[in-house]
């Protein structure tokens, strides 16, 4: 079987867990800090971030290759580095980041939807809020969240 090269236009679920799983993402200014980082690897690799949910100790996203140079190795490397430089300047001298993340290539949009859906619902799972809406850590760089809120409900 061919290796999967992680090159294009593929859409992947992917989990950071913060250094020793302890709660880094509990306040806004560190979660703004951490998506500027996140959206500016996807702009130089050249992806979107279709939906995002901070947990206090941990990050999921679903992100989209949105050329054929779309290199999603290089976005995971990005993404953690560059938060990991500007959190340990800004506020530690730790680490923000295990060394190793998950990552799941999704081959169909319904695997997305379900991956959309789990990660909006992933904050009322853990018991933070009763609603996904009611919390402030999750949502879209592409769409609205109420928008996406209704497009993970519509089809439940």
């Amino acid at each position: 079987m061919k290796t999967f090269d992680y090159m294009g236009t593929h859409r992947y679920s992917i989990r950071f867990c913060t250094f020793e799983r302890k709660q880094r993402f509990v306040k806004q200014d560190v979660v703004d800090l951490t998506l500027r980082q996140f959206l500016r690897a996807a702009a130089e690799e050249r992806f979107e971030i279709l939906a995002y949910c901070f947990m206090p100790d941990h990050v999921h996203l679903l992100i989209q290759g949105a050329s054929d140079d779309s290199d999603c190795t290089r976005f995971i490397f990005r993404a953690k580095q560059y938060s990991g430089f500007y959190y340990s300047r800004q506020y530690e001298k730790e680490k923000l980041w295990q060394r190793y993340c998950f990552e799941r290539v999704l081959r169909s949009d319904e695997a997305t939807l379900v991956v959309a859906r789990y990660i909006v619902a992933n904050p009322v799972r853990a018991g933070l809020v009763s609603q996904p809406a009611d919390y402030p850590f999750v949502g879209s760089c592409v769409v609205a969240l109420r928008e996406l809120l209704e497009a993970v409900a519509e089809t439940r």
